[in-house]
């Protein structure tokens, strides 16, 4: 059991002062407002629940800086796709892990309590089963392991290089599966769960539609009735193109008619929505898994915020390709996508108020539903998902409870946040990781391998 005390706190029923919170088996048991610390507390400035991060790729996070330098001709996200192969194509299992170790270091410390792992590299260079199908996801739950953050383990269906059903390229090999040979995989992953703390989650994504094909996604979700369902969705104007052209209406109209999307479902990115398409998943209840910093630097777009949280839209956020790992930027980013498409200020919100409240709590809320976590609120009975910031720090002194929230979207940088807990779990004290440095260490050593084998 843990006690902590928080000068302030961002309850279910708004800010209360002077909040003592203990915490057992992981979730909060007891909050207690008005009332003073006592010894052996641990004692903060201002508490929050803390955000799920809804979408990672962790290995593209060894790639950041590479690919930002333009060749003749147009670059694209389908230029950066090429890249992105290349480079996988050369990860050991022990690099994977260190890279997602370092990761997962830096999504606490920038006060994310979770992650999805939308998890796709399952084979060696050239397409080879390891002797253990699921070696790589036992790569991802030691990285989780050693970094204490909460997991949503989402293996990657991928079975066709793109739509229509064509042949896998060869940087796709290390992705693919059919449906039965996922299963094993998937069978193998949940074994190696067990060994991870009872937060740890199992869901399941079929990649895209132009990775999958009809009877392939019926059949998986025929076998997968439970747990959270992730999927890419729309990103690019040619993905979107190429599905029309085979399925005969666009991937967010097909999956739609085709499919029972609820609550269970996360789409990611969804960017090239019509406006019917816009409200038509409002009304699902599923969440979209919006990525804006990645969305930004692979050129997607932005996605359609008023309409969707117009029509009470669900939506949180992930970081995707792990260029930069920043909850504050990824919300900040967000907005100002839609401020620069519409030429006006204050726009991702439904009605009048806070932005910045608006933003951080219903993508608090929308992150825990993705990830299938009783979290995103500080109530009794949810897991203890905790960030506290310090709300001294210049860029939020000055700010009243009511624009504390704004201060900290448009304003603040990472370094406010001061502690993390992961279902109780306090991995972030006084702004570091009790791990950074040996992580940090072992992350170097794989970086200095990999240069040597590119």
């Amino acid at each position: 059991m843990a006690v902590i005390h928080a000068r302030q706190a961002l309850l279910v029923e708004g800010w209360a002062e002077d909040v003592r919170l203990t915490v057992a088996d992981g979730a909060i048991v007891e909050i207690r407002a008005n009332t003073p610390a006592a010894p052996g507390d641990v004692t903060v400035d201002t508490l929050l629940p803390a955000l799920g991060n809804l979408h990672s790729h962790a290995f593209q996070r060894a790639m950041a800086g590479m690919t930002e330098y333009r060749q003749a001709g147009r670059d694209s996200f389908w230029t950066w796709r090429t890249l992105m192969y290349r480079f996988m194509d050369t990860l050991t299992p022990a690099q994977i892990e260190a890279i997602a170790a370092q990761v997962y270091v830096e999504m606490l410390e920038a006060g994310y309590a979770s992650v999805a792992e939308f998890h796709y590299v399952h084979h060696q260079p050239g397409g080879q089963p390891y002797d253990d199908l699921a070696e790589l996801s036992a790569r991802i739950f030691a990285a989780v392991e050693g970094t204490g953050i909460g997991l949503t383990h989402l293996p990657v269906l991928y079975t066709y290089g793109g739509a229509g059903r064509s042949a896998l390229k060869e940087g796709q090999r290390r992705f693919g599966n059919d449906v039965d040979g996922f299963s094993r995989l998937v069978e193998a992953a949940e074994a190696g769960l067990r060994a991870l703390p009872g937060d740890t989650r199992l869901g399941i994504a079929p990649h895209s539609l132009r990775a999958t094909a009809p009877e392939d996604l019926a059949e998986l979700l025929a076998r997968y009735t439970s747990g959270p369902m992730h999927m890419h969705i729309a990103e690019q104007p040619q993905e979107v193109a190429d599905v029309r052209d085979w399925l005969g209406a666009r991937p967010v109209e097909w999956l739609l008619d085709n499919v029972q999307v609820d609550a269970r479902w996360c789409l990611i990115h969804a960017t090239h929505m019509t406006p019917e398409e816009t409200r038509a998943l409002a009304m699902t209840k599923a969440v979209a898994g919006l990525c804006p910093i990645t969305e930004a630097n692979l050129g997607d777009g932005p996605f359609s915020g008023p309409d969707y949280v117009a029509a009470a839209g669900r939506f949180g956020i992930g970081s995707d390709s792990n260029v930069k790992i920043s909850v504050v930027e990824e919300l900040r980013a967000l907005e100002y996508a839609q401020r620069l498409r519409d030429g006006a200020r204050n726009v991702m919100i439904p009605d009048q108020g806070s932005v910045g409240a608006f933003l951080y709590t219903a993508a608090a809320q929308g992150g825990a539903q993705a990830l299938g976590r009783d979290a995103g609120q500080i109530a009794d009975g949810k897991l203890a998902d905790l960030v506290a910031i310090d709300t001294n720090a210049p860029t939020l002194c000055a700010l009243s409870r009511e624009q504390l929230l704004d201060g900290l979207v448009f304003a603040a940088k990472d370094t406010v946040v001061t502690d993390v807990w992961s279902a109780g779990r306090h991995m972030v004290r006084g702004g570091r990781h009790i791990n950074r440095d040996a992580v940090a260490e072992r992350y170097r050593n794989a970086m200095k391998g990999l240069l040597r084998d590119c």
